[in-house]
Parts: C-alpha cells; sequence; structure tokens
C-alpha cells in the first residue's frame, strides 16, 4: 500500500498537526454556524461577495446600505420590521464571522497543502485525496450560498433541505480530514475482527444520519413544538394518521415537523443502542488498547449526547443548550471517525507487503520503513 504522505515521522507529524488544526477549524465553524441559524442570522447578509466580502461595513453609511439591502427579504418585513440598526448589527456579525471562518478553513488547507506538495512530503498516490478534500470545501460554499439563497425571496428562513445538505457536507468534509490524519498516526497492530471493524464504521454512518435528521428537525424549528419525553404528542410512538398526513408520502420524512422529530428520536435510540453494544464487543474480543478505549469513549460520548438533547427538548430549546447539543454533536463525530479509522489502520498493520519474507505480521511491521507502516 502506498506511502499517504512522508518520508520520515517528523514530516508525517507535520502533517497531521495541519490536519487536525484543519479539522479544529472545522469543528469552529460548524458551532458558529449552528449560533448563526439558532439567532435567526443567516440572512443577514444578502449577497454572495467570495472576496470583498471579506471587509464588514466600515462607516455608518456603509452600514445603513447593508441594513437597507436586508429590509428587502420577507424575513424582514414579516418577522424582524421595525427592528434597529443596533440589532441589525448584532445578527450580521454572526453571518459575516460564519462566512470568514468558511474562508479561513479554505486558506488553511490550501497554503500549507501547497508548500508539502512543493517540499514533496506528500506521495503521488494521496494527492486525489487531499485535492477532493479542497474540492468539497469550495463546493460547500457554493452549497452554503445555495442554502442562503432559499430564504431571500418567498420564505422568512431557508429550505431545511438545504440546511441539511449544508450542515451534513460540512461533517463529510470533517470526517474526511479527520481519517486521513488517523492514516498518519502510528498505529501498532492489533487483530480486530471484521465484525468490529464494520460495528465502527456503521457507528460513523449514524451519526452522520442523526446529523442530518438533526438539521431538518432545526430547519422546521420541529424542536419547539414536540416538548414531552419519553411521550410524544402522548404517545411513544404517535399516531400514523399524524406522521404521514403529507402526499406524496416521503414529504413526512422532511415536511413534517412531527415525522421528523420522530425520526430523530428514533435514531437517537438507534445509535446509543448500537453504540453501547459495539463497546460491550470490543471489550470481549479485543479486550484492551486503542480499540477499547475508543469504543468505551465514543459510548460515553453518545449516552451524554442523548442526554443533553433531552435536556434541550424538555427546556424548549435555549440557545446554550442548543449549540451545546451541535457541538457535541460534532465531537461524537470527530470521536467515531478517529476510533474507525484507528481500527482499520490497526488491522492494516498486520497485513505484510507483498512479496515479504518475514513470518508475523507484528514482525513486519516492526522491520518495515515508518513510511510503509500504513
Amino acid at each position: 500500500m502506498p506511502s499517504i504522505a512522508v518520508s520520515d515521522d517528523g514530516r508525517r507529524r507535520a502533517v497531521r498537526l495541519w490536519l487536525h488544526a484543519v479539522a479544529l477549524v472545522i469543528f469552529a465553524l460548524v458551532v458558529v454556524g449552528g449560533a448563526t441559524r439558532l439567532t435567526g442570522s443567516g440572512l443577514s447578509i444578502v449577497e454572495w461577495r467570495p472576496v470583498t466580502g471579506t471587509l464588514p461595513p466600515l462607516s455608518d453609511g456603509a452600514w445603513q446600505a447593508e441594513f437597507e439591502k436586508y429590509q428587502t427579504i420577507p424575513q424582514y418585513q414579516q418577522i424582524n420590521r421595525g427592528m434597529s440598526l443596533a440589532e441589525f448589527k448584532a445578527i450580521y456579525w454572526w453571518e459575516w464571522t460564519h462566512r470568514m471562518l468558511g474562508r479561513l478553513v479554505g486558506v488553511v488547507f490550501l497554503l500549507p497543502f501547497l508548500w508539502f506538495l512543493w517540499r514533496g512530503w506528500i506521495a503521488r498516490e494521496w494527492r486525489p485525496r487531499f485535492w477532493g478534500i479542497f474540492a468539497l470545501g469550495g463546493l460547500q460554499g457554493a452549497v452554503g450560498w445555495w442554502m442562503v439563497y432559499s430564504g431571500l425571496a418567498e420564505r422568512v428562513s431557508v429550505s431545511q433541505y438545504r440546511l441539511a445538505t449544508h450542515l451534513t457536507l460540512a461533517c463529510l468534509i470533517l470526517v474526511a480530514v479527520l481519517a486521513t490524519a488517523t492514516r498518519l498516526s502510528p498505529h501498532a497492530p492489533v487483530a480486530v475482527p471484521r465484525r468490529v471493524r464494520a460495528g465502527a464504521l456503521v457507528l460513523v454512518g449514524l451519526v452522520l444520519v442523526q446529523i442530518y435528521l438533526g438539521a431538518l428537525v432545526a430547519g422546521l424549528h420541529a424542536g419547539l413544538i414536540y416538548n414531552t419525553w419519553p411521550l410524544m404528542d402522548g404517545a411513544f410512538i404517535p399516531a400514523a394518521k399524524d406522521l404521514f398526513f403529507n402526499t406524496p408520502l416521503w414529504r413526512n420524512f422532511f415536511e413534517n415537523t412531527l415525522t421528523v422529530q420522530f425520526d430523530h428520536r428514533m435514531v437517537a435510540y438507534l445509535l446509543l443502542i448500537v453504540a453501547l453494544a459495539h463497546a460491550v464487543d470490543v471489550a470481549r474480543t479485543v479486550r484492551g488498547g486503542r480499540p477499547l478505549a475508543g469504543a468505551a469513549t465514543l459510548a460515553g460520548l453518545v449516552l451524554a449526547q442523548a442526554g443533553l438533547g433531552i435536556v434541550t427538548l424538555l427546556s424548549q430549546v435555549p440557545l446554550s443548550l442548543a449549540l451545546a447539543h451541535q457541538a457535541l454533536a460534532a465531537i461524537v463525530l470527530a470521536c467515531a471517525t478517529v476510533h474507525a479509522g484507528g481500527m482499520v489502520a490497526q488491522e492494516r498493520a498486520l497485513v505484510p507487503p507483498i512479496g515479504s519474507s518475514c513470518t508475523t505480521s507484528r514482525k513486519c511491521f516492526q522491520e518495515l520503513p515508518i513510511d510503509k507502516r500504513h
């Protein structure tokens, strides 16, 4: 298998630290994006100016001009009519910060990446992966504007479809960055049953699905409607006539507030069960080391996230708890990605290179050059 990046341990560590820095900025972007949504700030900037938009209004006249643009859209006319310039500035700064963090992710990724390419620290076989991550980042910027544009004409908020796409794509980029960084980390060879590795990968998928559903809940403000637990609308499983009254049927899963929140709850239960079962499975089969630590940490985080979600719901979604819930979701996803990626890397470390005369996988691993151990 080709080396993912560098010719010695120090260079590989530098690339890994760079990817972790990128992941940290993406995490900040997700959190600030949540605050932007929760404060109703996402439509405060009604134009997409990737270059000139880096500068905020610098004079009273410029602020007034931005405010007048905002006053032309339905959100102002139907919800925020009569707001003061000071109140507009408050929501403007949230959206401006969110957009600046998006630009910062691009800079933090691209400039070091080009430097590493120039120095020859990234193997040719792995360059398409890094370019692919950069392309996803560019696509994310376009998706962000596509989302904002949906709320500028006939709606007072953005489309829940586009909001969910925007958040999920950000999370996919986070997964790609962390999975790549995990491949760069040193891993002792550990025999992990295929079932256990598959369970770890399933958990990553389930967390992404749950984040997508959470974005639909947020986009529909469904968390403000059914604020009881464990019952919902008076029952653990609401009546079918209420869950599926829209036609065609598929619309209920994206537009029916009851169905969307119900799906979010059910996937939360499923995710918790799978995380706990996976931790038990790892404890019984691998019995220690990184896999067990990762599985136990992940199960604990999923349990904490479920509890936080319940408290947030019962409290009628206050800003602080809602932000914590979204931030913890990103942390759960990061943990699941590192855990799954680590187990895959540990299993690969057991496989001797083609043509090797090593008699044991562990011996092969120890004799390999450091840039061939992944």
